[in-house]
């Protein structure tokens, strides 16, 4: 072999040693297959007909970027500072919002080193998020088609990627995950409170602007829906943020019975979201620990076989609803997220408790409970996550020291809870199917219900 090839032989060698030096250790590389998105008439049809509300969508994609690399990278101990620095950065760029959509490499690029089929996971059903939001927007698509082309976009989204999250309801996937007494449970909306619910608005705001275009229709009544929305959220949910993350059943029942699928698949990754900012602040495993649970929960809220078949298992607690008014009953702790919580603590609490609790207790843990579902850290609140508040309150619980490993499933919890589940909701009817035989005429606006913006326009070029 010359010098030439020699030089170049080194070379190479060099730069995999400067790669592999600066990856984090001992986490294997991954392929990154990717898949684009589906061809249709309605392709990019949201981004030219409700410009701005693209923007924002844009917005909150970075900010759930870019949130991974902060609870990586900051030092747990400063979580208040980060905290504050975060929400403000988020709030600017909600203001000054991207011209086009980030993915979640671009602005969270240390964490997709260690765990990028979580951004695969993600960016995919971001993907879905916009096919659906163009075949709603896309006028030459007749009203009566609709859940046809949507139902398109389902399957496309389920079969051509290995990491479809689950058309099932929330209620089975968050048992089949089994995080709530994984040592990382909450600590992120207890220790950061404010980009929590950045999150919790924009969870929010994603599922309303479904049901603004469903009660807008195919005409011009669409972008005044829209617009309307929009001014909701910028004039007062940002303001007034939710206290809890809004179930798509709650905040856009006539899609969720248009396409209940779409429906509990957001439901899925926006809890998702949360559930990977909790590993991610919790500073006591490494990256390749963090990976494994990462990847625990992800294959455990994918789509599985079968799971079509619960796509409609779910009520509507407010079917009615229009997503121009920001009514208290959105604002609160109390929902269906958290009712469900509570339902899955109290399956759970026979396979820790199996001599039983008493009254008060129960009482007492249930109060540490519902401290731990609400955002922040509240008055008399016991600090870390719900398993560290349950083992103050009760030392005998009884915990398999395996199961709360990374990457370990701790399954006698999640058959406890499934079982709970099976017998509370397993023979529910399924949520009726909405016509879309006509153009839907929006409700009237209650006086006093969309308030003027504080900016004439947030997306003004």
């Amino acid at each position: 072999m010359d010098t030439r090839g020699r030089r170049a032989i080194l070379v190479v060698v060099a730069a995999l040693l400067m790669m592999s030096s600066a990856a984090p250790s001992a986490v294997a590389i991954e392929q990154r297959e990717e898949v684009s998105y589906l061809r249709g008439p309605y392709n990019i049809a949201f981004y030219h007909r409700h410009n701005q509300a693209f923007r924002i969508s844009s917005a909150i994609h970075f900010a759930h970027a870019k949130q991974h690399d902060i609870l990586q990278l900051t030092p747990f101990g400063r979580h208040e500072e980060a905290d504050i620095e975060t929400d403000a950065e988020y709030l600017a760029c909600l203001y000054n919002p991207p011209r086009t959509e980030p993915t979640m490499e671009y602005f969270g690029p240390y964490t997709a080193r260690f765990a990028f089929n979580l951004y695969r996971a993600i960016d995919w059903t971001h993907m879905h998020h916009e096919q659906t939001y163009d075949v709603l927007s896309e006028k030459s698509i007749p009203w009566s088609q609709k859940g046809e082309w949507t139902d398109r976009s389902v399957r496309y989204y389920l079969e051509k990627l290995d990491v479809p999250r689950s058309p099932a309801p929330l209620d089975v996937t968050m048992r089949r995950a089994g995080v709530l007494m994984k040592p990382y449970s909450t600590l992120f909306r207890n220790y950061y409170p404010r980009s929590n619910n950045f999150f919790y608005a924009a969870h929010w705001w994603h599922p309303v602007i479904y049901e603004a275009m469903m009660l807008g229709g195919n005409d011009q009544e669409q972008e005044k829906m829209v617009k309307e929305t929009d001014s909701t959220f910028y004039s007062q949910v940002i303001h007034n943020r939710p206290l809890r993350m809004l179930l798509s059943r709650e905040a856009m029942p006539r899609y969720s019975r248009l396409s209940p699928e779409s429906a509990n698949i957001f439901d899925n990754l926006h809890m998702l979201h949360g559930i990977a900012y909790d590993i991610l602040s919790y500073d006591k495993w490494t990256p390749e620990e963090k990976r494994k649970e990462l990847y625990r929960v992800i294959e455990a809220m994918s789509y599985q076989p079968g799971d079509e078949k619960l796509a409609r298992k779910f009520t509507l607690p407010h079917p009615d609803m229009d997503p121009r008014v920001y009514s208290g009953w959105l604002q609160g702790v109390q929902g269906d997220m958290n009712r469900m919580m509570e339902e899955m603590m109290m399956e759970m609490m026979p396979v820790m408790m199996p001599g039983g609790m008493s009254e008060e207790m129960k009482k007492k843990m249930m109060d540490q409970y519902r401290k731990k579902l609400a955002p922040g850290m509240q008055e008399g609140e016991i600090p870390g996550s719900i398993h560290d508040a349950m083992k103050q309150l009760m030392p005998d619980m009884k915990m398999d020291p395996e199961s709360m490993k990374p990457g370990v499933a701790p399954t006698k919890m999640i058959e406890a809870m499934l079982k709970g589940w099976r017998e509370k909701y397993g023979s529910m009817p399924d949520v009726s199917s909405i016509s879309m035989t006509g153009d839907p005429t929006p409700p009237s606006l209650p006086p006093g219900a969309v308030k003027p913006m504080s900016v004439q326009d947030v997306t003004r070029p």
